[in-house]
C-alpha cells in the first residue's frame, strides 16, 4: 500500500475515533496537518486565537459527551491555548488540545530551535493528563490513551504533543492502519455501594427539611430524565447551579432557586448531584449553610469526596446509574408539606421583588430593565442556547433569565475565567445547528471580541448582546482621584455594533427597551450575525459582581500611604 506521513496517520487515528470537526489556528508546523484534516472529510473550523478555539472545542465536549478537538501551533499559540485547557480541566469537559512542537532533541539540549519550548512538561499542572507521540508508530495508543483519558470517570482536558518531526516522518500504510482503532467501552457504567444508598435513603427521610442541588455534572451526564424523576417522586425542593439551570425547567414549582438563601441556610440533609462544595456554593461553610447540615455527594470521583464539609454518605457512581438506585429506593413522597410552604413563601416574596426591579425605567437603561427583555425572548424562543459572562451581566443574568431546556445555559462555570464567551458560542451553534446569544459585558467582551470576525466567516446564527455600562465592573469609580481613567474605566460611548459591521454582520445601537426588543428580535430573526450594543447607565453595576467579598479593599488614603 505504500507509506503515509505521521500526519495522515493522525487523521485516520482521529476519523477512527469519530471526529468531525476540529478547532483551531494553523501556523507552523500544524499548516499542513488541518489542510490534509479537512481534505480528508474532518471540518476544520479556524480562529484568531488559540483560546477561543479551546473553549469551542471544551464546549463542543461538553455538549457531546465526547472530546472535543482543538489544534494550536507551538510555543506562543500553545501558551494561549493553556488557561482555556486548564478551564476544561476544572471544568470536567472532554477536551483533547493537540499542539504541534519542536523536536526533543533539541528541546532537551536548549538548542534554541524556532519556538523552543517543553510543552509537555508545561501542560502537565494544567490538564487531566498529557502525552507526547514521538513516532509515527505510537499514534494509534497515543490518542486512544487521550480519548480514554478526556472522557473516563470526570472528564477533562487532555494535551497532546505532536513534534513537527514526527509528522513529516512516514510510515507503511497498512501499519499505520492495523495500529489505529477506537478504545472500547469508555463510558463503562458504575453503580453506588448498596450500603451507601441504603443510608442515603435512611437520612433523607428522616430529614425535616432536605435539599437537592443540582450541578452541571448532572448536566454534562444527560442525567435530566432520572432526575426530574427523583425530584416529583419525592417532591424534594431543589437548587440548580448556573449550567444546570433548564436541566429541570426553571419553572418548576419545585425549584427554589428563588429562595436560594433560605434553602441553604435552613436544609439538614443536602444531597449533591454532580454539583462541588467549591467556592461557588461557599465551600459549605456557615453563615451561608447550615452548619449542622448532613451531606450526601453523588460523583464519579472519590477524591471530592470530604473537601470543604464531611460527606455522610458518599455515593460513587456515573450519577445516571446512581439516580436510578436512588428512585428505586423510594415509594413515594417525603413528608416535609411545612418545608416545601416556608421555601414557596419566601421564593414567591423573592419573585415580587425582582418583578419590581423591571419597572425602575431609566436612560440609558439599568441592568434589570435590559435583562428582562432577553428574559422575555428566551421564554419564547427556548431552543436558544445561552452564553454568558461578565461580572454583573453574569451574576444578574442567572438570576433574572430561566432557562428551560438542559444544556442551553453555559458560561464561566467552576473557574470563573472570562474570555470563554465567543468561544463557547461558535462551538454551540456548529455542534447544535441552533441559534445561540452570547450575553456579553463590555469587558468580557473584550478578550475575545475578535471572533466576530469567525462569527460572519462561518455566516453562524449567533446574537452577541454587549451590556456597555463604560466599565469592568461599572464605568463610574468614586475612588479614582486623579485625572487618568480608572483602572475599572472602559470606553462608554463606544460602538461595539460598527465591529460586526466591518465583516458584513448587522449591528445595532440600543439605548431604551423598545429599541431593544425590536432588535432582538430582529437579530433572531435574521439567522445570522448579529451585534447588539445595549448602552448601559454607567453607574449600574456593583463592583465584582456578587463577589464583592473575594476583592479586597484598600482605601484611598492607604494607598497613598
Amino acid at each position: 500500500m505504500g507509506q503515509i506521513s505521521g500526519a495522515e496517520t493522525l487523521v485516520m487515528a482521529l476519523k477512527k475515533n469519530g471526529v468531525k470537526r476540529i478547532y483551531g489556528l494553523v501556523g507552523i508546523p500544524v499548516t499542513d496537518f488541518a489542510r490534509l484534516a479537512q481534505n480528508k472529510g474532518i471540518d476544520y473550523v479556524g480562529f484568531r486565537r488559540e483560546d477561543a478555539a479551546v473553549n469551542a472545542a471544551a464546549i463542543a465536549g461538553y455538549l457531546n459527551g465526547e472530546p472535543g478537538i482543538s489544534l494550536t501551533v507551538s510555543a506562543p499559540g500553545f501558551m494561549n491555548g493553556i488557561p482555556a485547557l486548564a478551564a476544561a480541566t476544572v471544568n470536567g469537559f472532554p477536551l483533547i488540545m493537540i499542539s504541534g512542537s519542536s523536536q526533543r532533541e533539541k528541546i532537551d539540549l536548549s538548542r534554541g530551535d524556532y519556538e523552543e519550548l517543553d510543552q509537555y512538561n508545561i501542560a502537565k499542572p494544567f490538564a487531566k493528563a498529557t502525552y507526547r507521540i514521538d513516532r509515527p508508530q505510537d499514534i494509534g495508543i497515543g490518542v486512544a490513551r487521550a480519548f480514554r483519558t478526556a472522557i473516563s470517570g470526570r472528564p477533562g482536558g487532555v494535551y497532546l504533543d505532536v513534534p513537527a518531526d514526527m509528522l513529516q516522518a512516514v510510515i507503511d500504510a497498512d501499519q499505520a492502519d492495523e495500529i489505529t482503532y477506537q478504545p472500547s467501552f469508555m463510558n463503562l457504567k458504575q453503580v453506588a455501594d448498596i450500603d451507601c444508598i441504603a443510608q442515603a435513603k435512611e437520612l433523607l427521610q428522616q430529614a425535616k427539611k432536605p435539599l437537592l442541588i443540582i450541578g452541571k455534572g448532572a448536566a454534562y451526564a444527560k442525567a435530566e430524565n432520572e432526575v426530574q424523576s427523583f425530584v416529583e417522586k419525592l417532591n424534594i425542593p431543589y437548587l440548580p447551579m448556573s449550567m444546570a439551570k433548564g436541566l429541570i425547567d426553571d419553572t418548576h414549582a419545585l425549584s427554589m432557586a428563588p429562595a436560594r438563601s433560605l434553602a441553604l441556610k435552613e436544609a439538614d440533609v443536602i444531597l449533591l448531584v454532580g454539583a462541588r462544595l467549591n467556592w461557588l456554593l461557599s465551600h459549605g461553610e456557615a453563615p451561608k449553610f447550615n452548619p449542622n447540615a448532613k451531606f450526601i455527594q453523588v460523583d464519579i470521583k472519590a477524591e471530592e469526596f470530604d473537601s470543604n464539609r464531611p460527606i455522610t454518605v458518599p455515593l460513587l457512581g456515573d450519577l445516571r446509574s446512581v439516580m436510578l438506585q436512588l428512585l428505586n429506593q423510594f415509594d413515594g413522597q417525603l413528608d416535609i408539606s411545612e418545608w416545601i410552604d416556608e421555601l414557596q413563601k419566601k421564593k414567591q416574596e423573592n419573585i415580587q421583588k425582582l418583578s419590581q426591579k423591571y419597572l425602575l425605567h431609566t436612560e440609558p437603561m439599568g441592568f434589570y430593565e435590559a435583562l428582562n427583555v432577553l428574559k422575555k425572548q428566551i421564554d419564547q424562543n427556548p431552543d436558544i442556547y445561552l452564553v454568558s459572562e461578565g461580572a454583573n451581566t453574569l451574576d444578574l443574568g442567572r438570576n433574572i433569565i430561566d432557562i428551560h431546556l438542559p444544556r442551553h445555559r453555559l458560561d464561566v462555570g467552576t473557574w470563573g475565567v472570562m474570555g470563554i464567551g465567543l468561544g463557547y458560542a461558535i462551538g454551540a451553534s456548529l455542534e447544535t445547528n441552533c441559534k445561540v446569544i452570547a450575553l456579553e459585558g463590555d469587558s468580557a467582551f473584550g478578550f475575545s471580541g475578535m471572533e466576530v470576525e469567525t462569527i460572519c466567516r462561518y455566516n453562524l446564527p449567533i446574537v452577541i448582546v454587549v451590556m456597555n455600562n463604560g466599565g469592568i465592573y461599572r464605568g463610574v469609580d468614586i475612588e479614582n482621584t486623579t485625572t487618568r481613567p480608572s483602572p475599572t474605566q472602559l470606553s462608554s460611548k463606544g460602538h461595539y455594533e460598527m465591529l460586526m459591521e466591518a465583516f458584513g454582520g448587522k449591528g445595532y445601537y440600543v439605548t431604551n427597551v423598545n429599541e431593544f426588543e425590536v432588535a432582538l428580535k430582529n437579530a433572531i430573526e435574521l439567522n445570522g450575525p448579529a451585534l447588539i450594543h445595549v448602552e448601559i447607565d454607567n453607574t449600574a453595576g456593583s463592583e465584582s459582581g456578587h463577589l464583592t467579598y473575594l476583592n479586597p479593599k484598600i482605601s484611598v488614603e492607604e494607598s497613598k500611604a
